[in-house]
């Protein structure tokens, strides 16, 4: 492998030729040396977007030149362009403040500038002009934001959107079947299966809600504060223009932190949107681990529902489907109440004026992101959609329920309700079968207190 010369404060450090990083990308390639975890794609996007923006606003407030600020705007669209792969490749496990990976992205688009520019006398300088009225402490805060906003808004929300989608037109097709509803894994009263799915698609519709209102305290940007959050060597204005900038870039409404020493020190609005994230996660593994319950069998299980068949289940027993995509998700779920664990931890740490937790707290909240989203679409193309209810059983269940008694309550009251119910299970009998043998009601007043569709909606009943 051929070498280039690279320096910068500390010395001279030798780099691979064909890299546009610099010595202290190389500096981190070789002290951080630790597990295969590197800084996701996202945030190098968020950082070429955020350098884009920066030299368009140093630019309007006369602290860059046109020259440089086009040349830095142009190796940024060909990063957001995927054209320098490669480049980017830092561990995770850096400096907390994510200072590396700041000055990765200065290093790249840097020397990718100068070749634009070619062999003349301007140069584009890492420190000087990419990262301009910049600190570490203010990009990676932001590059965190927008990498957050982007993620949740246009591919985590869309997801959820499409698998409610489903469940929603489900609901609807099966709003007219009557089932026996359960209640601590045991037999209750009856609801249609369009009800109990409802009940999912509002487990949706609220995360939908909490997604979309915690995700605006991310779109408060802490560009601008620098250092520790005066601001020191910031063009004035910057702050607001360069949020500007950013949002017209990504067509999100981002703008300045009103207090930017809030901004550095304190990751709770990362914490609250990924606590959303956290409670929709809960919701997930619930849905699939009713569906699961629910496809179980298909004969020695309740059955109720039939699950696609979409790979052979097992090695050894020929025939066999397993609810493979519940599985996935439940996997998904677990990790992602595992991030939150370390987002929360990570938040809560770093000292005075900075977090230096950052890294991990932006890789672990985007894989929970990914993973969701991922893990929603998944389900929906392979189990979801082809969900179908098993009409059969659930009739038979729901028909031979001895919860069905409730309706009587009403009628001949609680203790002799109970005593039918009794009767019935240790008999082996049907509930009118055991209610006209107690002679507590005629087969008539049986048949038309026994209305299993009308005792899915609440009424009132009339006792004479």
């Amino acid at each position: 492998m051929e070498y280039r010369i690279e320096k910068d404060s500390m010395g001279e450090v030798r780099v691979p030729a064909d890299k546009l990083y610099g010595a202290q990308s190389q500096r981190s390639i070789d002290n951080f040396k630790i597990g295969l975890e590197k800084m996701p794609e996202e945030i190098i996007r968020a950082f070429a977007i955020l350098k884009k923006a920066s030299a368009i606003a140093n630019n309007k407030l006369g602290v860059l030149d046109d020259t440089r600020a086009k040349a830095i705007t142009q190796a940024c669209d060909e990063i957001l362009e995927g054209k320098h792969e490669g480049n980017f490749g830092l561990a995770v496990w850096q400096t907390g403040s994510g200072t590396q990976s700041n000055m990765n992205l200065n290093e790249v688009i840097a020397n990718r500038a100068n070749q634009i520019l070619g062999d003349g006398e301007t140069k584009v300088h890492p420190n000087n002009h990419v990262n301009k009225s910049q600190s570490s402490n203010d990009t990676f805060p932001t590059a965190m934001h927008i990498a957050a906003v982007l993620q949740v808004e246009d591919l985590l929300l869309p997801s959820l959107r499409e698998f409610k989608k489903t469940l929603e037109a489900k609901s609807s097709q099966y709003k007219d079947l009557v089932k026996t509803g359960r209640t601590h894994l045991q037999d209750a009263t009856p609801l249609t299966l369009g009800q109990e799915i409802s009940g999912w698609v509002r487990m949706l519709e609220r995360s939908e809600e909490m997604l979309t209102s915690s995700i605006e305290y991310l779109k408060d940007l802490g560009l601008g504060g620098t250092a520790v959050g005066t601001g020191l060597n910031a063009a004035e204005g910057y702050d607001v223009e360069v949020a500007a900038q950013i949002g017209a870039l990504t067509g999100k409404k981002f703008k300045t932190a009103v207090n930017k020493f809030h901004s550095l020190t304190s990751k709770d609005e990362v914490v609250f949107v990924h606590g959303a994230m956290k409670a929709l996660a809960a919701d997930l593994l619930k849905i699939v681990n009713d569906i699961r319950w629910l496809a179980s069998g298909p004969r020695c299980g309740i059955g109720e529902l039939i699950i696609p068949a979409n790979e052979p289940g097992s090695s050894i027993m020929p025939g066999k489907v397993n609810p493979t995509q519940c599985e996935a998700v439940s996997m998904v779920v677990a990790q992602v109440l595992g991030n939150d664990v370390t987002v929360g931890f990570a938040a809560s740490q770093g000292n005075f004026e900075l977090n230096v937790y950052m890294p991990v707290m932006i890789y672990n909240f985007l894989q929970s992101g990914r993973l969701l989203a991922d893990a929603m679409k998944s389900f929906n193309d392979h189990c979801a959609a082809g969900l179908e209810a098993d009409e059969e059983k659930i009739t038979h269940f729901v028909q031979n329920s001895l919860m069905n008694v409730t309706a009587l309550n009403p009628y001949i009251g609680y203790d002799k309700s109970a005593e039918i119910a009794k009767k019935a299970h240790n008999d082996g009998s049907t509930l009118k079968e055991a209610a006209l043998a107690l002679g507590y009601l005629s087969a008539e007043e049986f048949d038309r207190y026994m209305d299993l569709k009308a005792m899915c909606a609440p009424k009132t009943v009339k006792v004479k």
